[in-house]
């Protein structure tokens, strides 16, 4: 059983590489910087079979899983252009709502750690109008962000308020 995929995913790129590179592996270098590369950074703490189950179901999520589960359902009604649960941003499409007609938004939320904390999102809203035909970028209200911030914050309490 694979608790640690990413572990694997490291040992075998560097194998796959000088297999496929035909080589004996020595132009495989490690690249500077990287966990892979560098001494300094300490291998996860997590040991299979020595964890406890909290540890274990937060190893694969950096971020505050309430936050991050509040962000996806709060802009649940936008659709999704991409979402890293690792580095904590979602980024939405472009969104029209029905109501109004020659504007979109688009939303970018940063879920900044591992405590529910009402610092612990951030979120930017982009906002266009359409100007003859073409797409033109325009302010968005300053409370837009500031709203769903407090949304996404509130979803979060209720769902670890829910013991979801």
């Amino acid at each position: 059983m694979a608790l640690y995929p990413f572990r694997t995913a490291i040992l075998l790129v560097p194998l796959c590489v000088a297999a496929c590179g035909g080589g004996d592996g020595s132009s495989v270098k490690p690249v500077a910087g990287s966990a892979y590369g560098d001494p300094s950074i300490p291998p996860p703490t997590i040991i299979p079979g020595k964890a406890n189950k909290q540890q274990e179901a937060d190893a694969g999520l950096v971020v505050n899983k309430y936050l991050w589960r509040g962000a996806l359902e709060t802009l649940g009604f936008m659709p999704l252009a991409s979402a890293d649960p690792f580095g904590g941003v979602i980024v939405t499409e472009w969104y029209a709502p029905p109501t109004t007609t020659g504007e979109r938004f688009k939303a970018t939320v940063y879920v900044l750690g591992r405590q529910l904390r009402s610092d612990g999102v951030k979120v930017s809203i982009f906002r266009q109008v359409r100007d003859g035909g073409e797409w033109a970028d325009a302010p968005a209200s300053p409370t837009t962000a500031t709203d769903i911030e407090n949304k996404i914050l509130a979803r979060a309490r209720e769902l670890r308020a829910q013991g979801t």
